[in-house]
């Protein structure tokens, strides 16, 4: 058994100034489409859109700042800054490391992960397993995303699905007996690349030298999200001798509100326990997770020693899950 546990103790998030309601989109942008329309197939009401100027690294920054404040750390306490996003500053450095400087973190070490929406369960997992190895004591996971600088704003399949933000936790290793049950229980990360390109960016500097952007064939994303997310949930259970029952949250990707609903009854949980955001963020990717853990950890929902499951499913195809009692 590894000597320490990896806690989540601290959360942030950080949204653009920027607010656009769906009609206001639609008259923006040109686009044949309707509050109507747009909230009946998503559930997706509004979304916050980045300054011109503002980064990944800017937005992540100022959410890894709030999570390092609710813990109680210090920017001497962050052995680890990973960075889960699709939307780098750079090719390099890395976005990380850009936090890094931004932060005033000297010491350890910082880098990016590309798992599109999933990103963000996958930098969990590498955090939790830097932790048990003692690799790190104190790590920022970040999901940092400005989808509004890589849609086709001609397409209203896509363009109105998105939004930017960023979301962070800081986990802090602690012995088992300190945690006293406390911290990431397992996570469960999988990928097919097989189905890679129903949901993918068509270009980047290692293909056609350009930043490309978004294509999905939504059917097809959908039809796979359901199994492999429900497939997800019941390993994460099996894992840890735990029942539907014993879930008291579901902090899902936000992408699509009829997938957040399926979800929740395939868990048997209530709407009200099932945290829901992307009415009023729509999809923000690598950030959709961070962002509702930090707002239902903030608004008092979710309390200490409450057991939360986090599942996501993004391009690759990737996808995951992680159960943490807080």
């Amino acid at each position: 058994m590894s000597a320490f546990r990896a806690v989540i103790d601290g959360t942030g998030g950080y949204l653009p100034a920027r607010s656009v309601t769906n009609d206001e989109l639609a008259a923006w942008k040109g686009l044949d489409t309707s509050d109507a329309w747009i909230v009946e197939r998503t559930g997706i009401r509004r979304r916050h859109i980045a300054a011109e100027g503002e980064t990944a690294s800017d937005m992540g920054a100022q959410a890894a700042l709030a999570a390092l404040a609710q813990a109680g750390a210090e920017p001497g306490d962050v052995d680890a800054i990973i960075v889960a996003t699709s939307t780098p500053d750079s090719a390099f450095p890395a976005t990380a490391t850009r936090i890094q400087g931004k932060l005033g973190v000297t010491r350890g070490f910082a880098f990016d992960l590309a798992a599109a929406c999933t990103g963000f369960v996958y930098a969990l997992g590498v955090a939790d397993a830097l932790v048990r190895t003692g690799q790190a004591r104190g790590a920022l996971v970040i999901g940092t995303e400005v989808y509004s600088r890589i849609v086709d704003w001609t397409d209203r399949g896509t363009c109105v699905l998105f939004g930017d933000g960023a979301g962070a936790v800081f986990i802090r290793g602690v012995s088992h007996d300190q945690a006293g049950g406390r911290g990431i229980l397992s996570t469960h990360l999988h990928a097919d690349g097989r189905h890679g390109d129903i949901l993918s960016v068509d270009g980047g500097a290692g293909s056609n030298g350009g930043t490309g952007v978004v294509r999905m064939t939504g059917r097809e994303v959908f039809r796979h999200a359901v199994g492999k997310l429900s497939s997800a949930v019941d390993e994460a259970l099996a894992a840890n001798g735990l029942a539907q029952g014993d879930i008291a949250w579901l902090v899902p990707h936000q992408a699509n509100l009829r997938i957040i609903e399926a979800m929740g009854r395939k868990l048997d949980l209530p709407l009200e326990r099932v945290v829901v955001t992307v009415d009023r963020h729509a999809n923000t990717s690598a950030a959709s997770i961070p962002l509702a853990l930090a707002e239902a950890t903030r608004d008092g929902r979710i309390r200490r020693d409450e057991l939360v499951l986090m599942e996501a499913i993004g391009g690759g195809l990737t996808w995951g899950a992680a159960l943490a009692r807080f």
